[in-house]
């Protein structure tokens, strides 16, 4: 595959994780949403199907990485070259800020109607994660286990064939993949909201900061590192234990 393929494959796969993510965040949680108040099974359903509908889409392009973390995972392993994981970077990026866009217009009647309440609604978290209790150290050891999570069973279906470099060229891989990503949001999410992808969380945020968004709430910048730090970590660790072990 070309670089021009490996980057528009992955600006499409993340753009599509991003919509149907964020989508799922603004559907619970904004007024007028029909699926307002469905909670947090059903906020982890609709990032599962994100992930199943952006690597399916993105896979005959390069192979539906969709995630930084993955992707860098996958080349400490071996299943992609290095040269190629900027280009994968740039795409899951760029991707991530167009998904976060086209929720917002999607949903743009909603958060045009919560900056006329009295009791508004804070945005922040549809398009990006904040942590339940404060602690950095904490939360970057989450993000870093339930990464590590998510990279150990990826490698376990589809690593070490050279062939394959992601985890949308196999149809059964992808829809195990996609139920692992509600897992780990199921069991692991309650302490940070589980970005376990650096372009899901910092794309998102930064789009939220830039676009004419009422009722934004506090930016927490200062909490934006670790959803990108974590997430690498822990898919560096991942990859490591997979190769030393397998």
């Amino acid at each position: 595959m070309s670089n021009g393929d490996i980057f528009v494959g992955e600006l499409i796969g993340t753009a599509i994780l991003i919509l149907f993510g964020a989508g799922v965040c603004a559907a619970v949680t904004l007024n007028k949403s029909k699926a307002q108040g469905a909670g947090w099974v059903v906020i982890a359903f609709g990032w599962g199907f994100g992930v199943l509908a952006g690597a399916y889409t993105s896979a005959p392009l390069s192979g539906g990485q969709i995630n930084p973390a993955v992707t860098i995972g996958f080349a400490i392993e071996g299943s992609t070259k290095w040269e190629d994981v900027p280009f994968y970077i740039l795409g899951q990026f760029a991707g991530a800020v167009i998904g976060a866009t086209l929720c917002w217009l999607l949903y743009l009647g909603q958060f045009n109607l919560n900056a006329e309440e009295d009791k508004a609604i804070e945005t922040l978290g549809i398009f990006s994660t904040r942590p339940e209790i404060n602690n950095p150290v904490q939360n970057l050891i989450t993000e870093i286990i339930a990464t590590a999570a998510l990279m150990l069973p990826i490698l376990g279906l589809v690593g070490g064939d050279k062939h394959v470099a992601g985890i949308g060229d196999a149809g059964l891989p992808v829809l195990l993949i996609s139920l692992l990503v509600v897992g780990i949001g199921l069991s692991l999410g309650g302490p940070t909201g589980y970005a376990i992808n650096p372009a899901r969380d910092l794309g998102p945020r930064l789009t939220h900061a830039l676009l004419p968004i009422p009722n934004k709430g506090t930016s927490e910048w200062s909490y934006s590192w670790i959803p990108v730090v974590g997430p690498i970590a822990g898919a560096a660790i991942g990859a490591a234990i997979y190769n030393a072990a397998f």
